[in-house]
Formats: structure tokens, C-alpha cells, sequence
């Protein structure tokens, strides 16, 4: 129920972000475009914080909800997380607000956009990104909570009102940056309200009005570091490329990069509601040392995953041109960032794997190994960029993208089974990973063979690339459900 909640609110969410960027494009332009490309690296950069205090609170709610705390410890908690997160929320904004100037006029390259303009627009992205945090702590508490039914739907709502809206901001009152991020702080301020009254109304009220004791809250904020810690390198691996760029390439180049970033982050969309559905069931298995069910969850959550973004990312890899055409009807996009697209596609597939096992690590309190790992990989990835991007542009940043990727994932996917599931790491390879790619990969083959005249207009490319989808997901499936014998269940069975 939790997953299908969250492909459906993340996918409509996903599709209202995606489904109005051309017209964004046309209305403010390629270079005021590569602001939003930027406000979704700040976006990234406080997720860092989000992610430590909102995994962290989603954790310790799952064990609220299975009898493992009291009202008064999680409580008291909530209460502790959030003077973190507002105070967290408001130095961002003043740090946001005092180097915006600087930013402006000395950092990005702006050609046609006014540098007051930008400062501006700088100052609104720090105040949408630091309700965004604030937002982050209550989301963790829902889906710890396993009420993911109710956010979803909210979201949804919430999603339509930000893009949509914005939309119509663009068209009918003012098409300027400045417009474009005041609606989305605007949203912002209704969506944390929101998400405020449903948390502290889904608590029960304590009977009396004891103290919590103080040790296990400070042993939970010794883990929400290590979280903190984890999502700060992740954030950075993920986000940085977009930083560097927007010192060593032109605004417009950012731009187009940025587009092609956006549509290859489909990937997560279908990665992250199948993580957050099942992670609270993995911390419940792992605290009840019930490997079995652990191993069974883990590798059913592995191919659904593999299923769905293996299909997407191969269509973007082998049609990225026709992607583009159907969903913006500019040549000039199709011309730049078609091609940055196919290989960014690549390269998040690659790191959409990498989620469960560090999912499961996280699920078990075992965070010292993944900040060891995000680290080394940190520190060949931003030297590389370096090297490479000055000689090669965007393009040169996209390989190195797909190559970090390659490195993460055979480190994470190898340590992790190193530690647990030991006996089902070959499994988990071949038929949870490699089959069903395979499946994906047949059918774009086959499907780039026959496909329609490249002078076939939006709609009839429209058809084509969506019945390719399907087939991808069909025979992906049969690949990944096809052979049994590897199945947790039927080994135990044999055992």
C-alpha cells in the first residue's frame, strides 16, 4: 500500500515537475532556467540536513509504531529535531542572503539577466530550500509512521498547486524569476502548515506528564550525525557536477545541462518510493534479527526496482532525442541536451541501484562503513571533473558522471554484501539486477530497429516510445520473476 502511495504521489509530483520545464524555458529563458538548475543544487545541499534529521526521525518512528519507544521519548524527540531544524533553517536563509551579491556579480556568468536580479532570486532560493528542510522533518515522521497514504495525496495536491500555479504566475502575471520563486515560497509556507498539524495530530497525548529520559534521545541524535554525514557526501556527489559547472561553463551551457539532469532524475522518482515503502520494514527485521524475511524483502524491492528504472533509463539512453522532441518541440534542446541526456541517464540508473544496499546499512545503524565509502568517492570524483571538463565541457562531466557511478556501485553492492546477506550476493547480481536489465536492453535493441521516420510528428513518437516502455517493463519482469530456484523463499524451503 506504502509503495503504490508512493509511486503515485512521487509520480504525479515527478511528472508536474517535468511535464511544464519547456515552458518554462520559454517563458523566462534558457539563462534564467539555469537558476532553477542551480536552486535544485541548494535544494540538494539542505537536503543533506533533511535527510539526516528527517531518516532519522523516520527510523526512530518506525520503532515508536512497533511498541520500541514511549510517548513521552518520541515526543520529546520531535520537539528536540525541530529547534534543530528551525535554527538549521534560519542560518541558511542569512547565509543565503549575505553572499547572494557576491554570487551574483562575481560567480555565475550571466549574460542577458541583471545581477540585482539574480542576488534576488538567490535570496528566494535560500528561503524555499530552508522551508523545504523544515518540510523534510515531517515527512520522515509520516513515513516512519507508515502514513504515506495521507502525504501522498497531500503532496499531490501540493505539487499541483507549485508547478501548475507557477505555470500560470509565468503567463499571466509576471514571467521573471523573481515571480517564479515567490510562488514557490508561498507554497512552501501552506505545505509545511500542513505537514506540522498532521505529525503532531497523529501522536498520541500522553497520560501524564513525566520527563523523558534524556540518554535515548542523545544516543538517536549520535545517529542522526552519522546520517547527517552520509547524506552530506551523497549530496555533494550528487550535486557538485552542477556546482563546478556553473564556475567552468557558461549560464546557458548550465542550462542545458540542468534540463537534461531533470529528466534523467525520472530514475529516482521510480527508485526513492520503494526505498522509503520498505525501509521501515527493514528497520523492524533487522531489530527482530529475522534474516530471512530481511533477505526476501530486500531482493523483492531489488528487481521491482531494477524492473522500472532499468526500463525508463535504457529509453532515455537509446531515445533521448526523441524524448526531448515529444516533450518539448524545441530543436534547440533536442540539439544540446538530447545528447547530455542519454548519458546522464546511464549514470543514474547506475546510482539508483546503490540505494537499497545503502538502505539496508542505514536500516541496521551501520554508518561508519558509508561515510567511508562516500568519501573515497568524493575524492576522485572532484579532482576528475576538474580535469576533465575544461578540455571536454558538459559532455566530459556526463562520462565522468556514468564513471563515478560504475565505482559506487560495485563498492557499495560488494561491502554491503560483505556484511549481510552474504549467501545472496551472486543471487543478487545475476537474477535481481543483471536478468532483468537484460530484458529492458532486448527490447530497446528491437524497438530501435523498427522505429518510426524521424520527421513522425510529437504525438504518433508519443505512442511509440510509451508502447516501448510498456513492453520493457513486461519483459523486464518476465526476466526478473522468470527463474524461481533463486527465490529466499524456495531456498529456505530446500534448507
Amino acid at each position: 500500500r506504502n509503495i503504490i502511495a508512493n509511486f503515485l504521489g512521487q509520480g504525479w509530483s515527478g511528472f508536474m515537475a517535468v511535464a511544464f520545464l519547456p515552458l518554462y524555458v520559454q517563458y523566462l529563458g534558457v539563462e534564467a532556467y539555469g537558476l532553477i538548475g542551480l536552486f535544485v543544487v541548494f535544494q540538494a545541499l539542505v537536503a543533506i540536513l533533511d535527510m539526516g534529521i528527517g531518516n532519522t526521525l523516520n527510523k526512530e518512528m518506525a520503532s515508536f509504531a512497533h511498541g520500541r519507544h514511549s510517548v513521552h521519548a518520541i515526543r520529546d524527540l520531535l520537539r528536540r529535531l525541530e529547534k534543530i531544524c528551525y535554527s538549521l533553517a534560519v542560518i541558511i536563509l542569512l547565509t543565503g542572503w549575505f553572499f547572494s551579491d557576491y554570487l551574483a556579480r562575481e560567480w555565475l556568468k550571466a549574460e542577458h539577466l541583471v545581477a540585482n536580479e539574480v542576488a534576488y532570486a538567490l535570496v528566494l532560493m535560500t528561503l524555499v530550500a530552508a522551508l523545504r528542510l523544515c518540510e523534510g522533518l515531517y515527512r520522515g515522521a509520516l513515513y516512519g509512521l507508515e502514513d504515506q497514504v495521507w502525504y501522498n495525496l497531500t503532496y499531490s495536491i501540493i505539487s499541483t498547486l507549485r508547478y501548475l500555479g507557477a505555470l500560470g504566475i509565468l503567463m499571466f502575471f509576471s514571467d521573471t524569476i523573481k515571480a517564479f520563486f515567490l510562488w514557490q515560497a508561498a507554497v512552501s509556507i501552506v505545505t509545511l502548515i500542513a505537514l506540522t498539524w498532521r505529525v503532531h495530530h497523529s501522536l498520541p497525548v500522553p497520560l501524564d506528564q513525566a520527563k523523558a529520559p534524556k540518554e535515548p534521545a542523545i544516543k538517536v541524535l549520535k545517529y542522526a550525525g552519522g546520517v547527517m554525514g552520509i547524506t552530506f557526501l551523497t549530496m555533494i556527489f550528487l550535486q557538485s557536477d552542477k556546482v563546478l559547472l556553473s564556475r567552468l561553463v557558461s549560464l546557458k551551457e548550465l542550462g542545458y545541462y540542468s534540463l537534461a539532469a531533470t529528466a534523467a532524475s525520472v530514475i529516482f522518482i521510480l527508485v526513492v518510493p520503494v526505498t522509503q515503502g520498505i525501509f521501515p520494514q527493514l528497520v523492524r527485521f533487522s531489530s527482530g534479527n529475522d534474516p530471512l524475511k530481511m533477505a526476501a524483502t530486500y531482493r523483492k524491492a531489488t528487481k521491482l526496482v531494477v524492473v522500472l528504472t532499468a526500463s525508463a533509463s535504457m529509453l532515455l539512453y537509446f531515445f533521448s532525442a526523441e524524448v526531448v522532441y515529444v516533450w518539448s518541440g524545441n530543436p534547440d534542446l533536442v540539439k544540446n541536451s538530447a545528447p547530455l541526456l542519454s548519458i546522464l541517464a546511464l549514470g543514474s540508473f547506475l546510482n539508483g541501484l546503490s540505494h537499497l544496499p545503502c538502505q539496508l546499512l542505514i536500516a541496521h545503524g551501520w554508518t561508519t562503513l558509508l561515510l567511508k565509502i562516500n568519501a573515497i568517492i568524493l575524492l576522485l570524483y572532484i579532482p576528475t571533473m576538474l580535469i576533465v571538463v575544461p578540455p571536454y565541457g558538459v559532455q566530459g562531466a556526463a562520462w565522468v558522471w556514468v564513471a563515478t557511478n560504475v565505482g559506487y556501485l560495485l563498492a557499495m553492492s560488494f561491502l554491503m554484501h560483505a556484511r549481510l546477506l552474504t549467501d545472496q550476493k551472486w543471487n543478487w547480481y545475476f537474477f535481481d539486477v543483471l536478468l532483468p536489465t537484460c530484458g529492458a536492453v532486448i527490447v530497446m535493441i528491437l524497438a530501435k530497429k523498427i522505429q518510426p521516420n524521424l520527421q513522425v510528428d510529437r504525438v504518433h513518437w508519443l505512442l511509440f516510445l510509451m508502447l516501448t516502455g510498456v513492453l520493457a517493463v513486461l519483459i523486464s519482469a518476465m526476466f526478473a520473476t522468470f527463474f524461481k530456484s533463486a527465490d529466499v523463499t524456495n531456498m529456505s524451503e530446500n534448507k
